[in-house]
């Protein structure tokens, strides 16, 4: 009998620090978890790097360059939502090229930044609970289970 392996569903996420402040976006006209705040995102694709796909998503929704090398791996977390589990890899970087802004008004309505250690109230709780474990230097937890 043949092993059937179990294929998770990857996201990776960009902390964009400028000190103790953080770049975050609000969500909108998504239909998923509108009006909270999240970081730049989105799910790795066939033959990526978690890193380019870090890279991607920094200039796809904040219109910022960011070379591999300045990204940090901070944090991993398996996560249970929606009926369905998922990785997510929560990279920091500190050095990138161009001013962050809203590069897809059709998915965000705001872009601010927030201080790491005192988030919005309607941050979406698995990126406020991993940004959490950043901050106390915990390289890997759980949500959702």
């Amino acid at each position: 009998m043949k092993r059937v392996r179990y294929n998770l569903s990857i996201a990776v996420f960009v902390l964009l620090r400028r000190g103790d402040e953080i770049c975050m976006l609000r969500r909108s006209g998504t239909g998923w978890m509108d009006g909270f705040y999240s970081l730049p995102a989105g799910g790795l694709e066939e033959k990526e790097t978690l890193s380019a796909a870090a890279c991607r998503e920094a200039r796809e929704e904040i219109g910022v360059s960011i070379s591999a090398a300045n990204l940090r791996l901070a944090h991993s977390m398996h996560v249970w939502t929606e009926d369905r589990s998922w990785m997510g890899h929560f990279f920091t970087c500190s050095e990138w090229q161009g001013v962050p802004y809203l590069a897809e008004p059709d998915k965000h309505s705001e872009l601010t930044w927030q201080h790491i250690a005192n988030l919005p109230a309607d941050t979406i709780p698995y990126v406020q609970q991993a940004i959490g474990q950043i901050i106390s230097h915990h390289p890997y937890s759980e949500y959702g289970w």
